[in-house]
């Protein structure tokens, strides 16, 4: 079933449409940053991209990086504010197509410039529990298209996102892995505290590439905060191998081993 952004799961835990964030009082057509709550919460990312978040402009540094929140439906500034972006939608015109050895992949067609906003990862937005059921159940020749996204705060907490989309979903759940990627996902709040994935441009994308991110979010992670590690010998198995063709290849896809293991 296709849906344009995430859904509520089966389990019923979350529900990503709730409204729960406070909207700004803002009467402008386009909010400022001295004034609005809602960017001075976190970090604006402009009317039409992420410059700021590019892969090749991601040093090696231990700094955290400041959320991203959009202007919400209970704000007061209108539908062409510059801090509403990602809650827009998919704007480019893209393409589900075959692979050679990957399956099904996205490609556009038109040229993508650098920051530029391509498309949500949308599914249903699954709790820890129901994710980890779901994932032991699969057999290795089955498909996942669960991913696992979690947010290191700064006092140590982690904020863990689950988003399944094999039954409900989008354009998104054709993205293939990458360990060279052009594209990179970045957690955007607009109504409440669940993220939805947003991907953006890393690089200046010509018309016709395949659209790849690196499903382990390796990038922005540190390596002591990843939970991409070999797994045990009993879970060679569930290991597929990486196609993506890159001079990095890892050869394997990355590995959550926490979704297949008993909490």
């Amino acid at each position: 079933q296709y849906s344009p952004t995430s859904v509520p799961g089966a389990d019923g835990e979350l529900d990503p449409t709730e409204i729960t964030l406070p909207g700004c009082p803002c009467r402008r057509s386009s909010c400022q940053a001295a004034e609005c709550p809602c960017l001075s919460r976190g970090q604006n990312h402009g009317a039409q991209n992420y410059s700021g978040w590019r892969l090749a402009e991601q040093p090696e540094q231990r700094e955290f990086s400041r959320p991203v929140f959009e202007c919400s439906s209970l704000c007061g500034c209108g539908p062409g504010c510059q801090n509403r972006l990602v809650q827009r939608g998919l704007r480019l015109r893209l393409q589900v197509f075959r692979t050679r050895c990957k399956g099904w992949g996205v490609r556009a067609l038109e040229p993508v410039a650098a920051g530029s906003f391509v498309c949500e990862y949308a599914g249903e937005v699954l709790g820890a529990a129901e994710a980890r059921r779901r994932s032991r159940a699969q057999a290795p020749q089955d498909p996942n298209y669960i991913i696992a996204v979690r947010e290191h705060l700064h006092d140590g907490r982690v904020l863990e996102t689950f988003v399944d989309p094999t039954r409900v979903g989008n354009v998104g759940r054709f993205l293939n892995h990458s360990c060279e990627p052009n594209l990179f996902m970045v957690p955007v709040r607009v109504d409440s505290m669940v993220p939805r994935l947003a991907l953006f441009a890393a690089t200046d994308i010509p018309a016709g590439e395949e659209l790849s991110y690196d499903y382990s979010g390796r990038f922005h992670n540190l390596p002591e905060t990843s939970r991409e590690h070999k797994p045990p010998e009993e879970g060679n198995s569930l290991r597929k191998p990486c196609y993506c063709g890159s001079r990095t290849c890892a050869s394997f896809l990355p590995w959550d081993s926490s979704l297949f293991s008993t909490p």
